[in-house]
């Protein structure tokens, strides 16, 4: 990619995941994860959403187990 070009969402993610050590989302993960920042952003206010994926990692929970919490919200 040349030097000024924007990254899409995915070469983005892998490369902030990169620089912290981790691995990547997988395609279904990220799917749930957005699924989840939607639930959360529409039961309160959209800083809910990112304020949520957060607690995922912070917590270790599954983005499954997550989401399945917050429908239940």
């Amino acid at each position: 990619m040349p030097a000024d070009a924007t990254p899409s969402g995915t070469e983005w993610i892998a490369a902030f995941a990169a620089r912290l050590g981790v691995d990547a989302p997988d395609d279904d993960t990220v799917t749930i994860l957005l699924e989840l920042a939607g639930v959360a952003a529409h039961a309160s206010e959209r800083t809910a959403a990112p304020i949520a994926c957060w607690l995922v990692g912070r917590t270790g929970t599954t983005a499954a187990d997550a989401l399945a919490t917050a429908r239940s919200i």
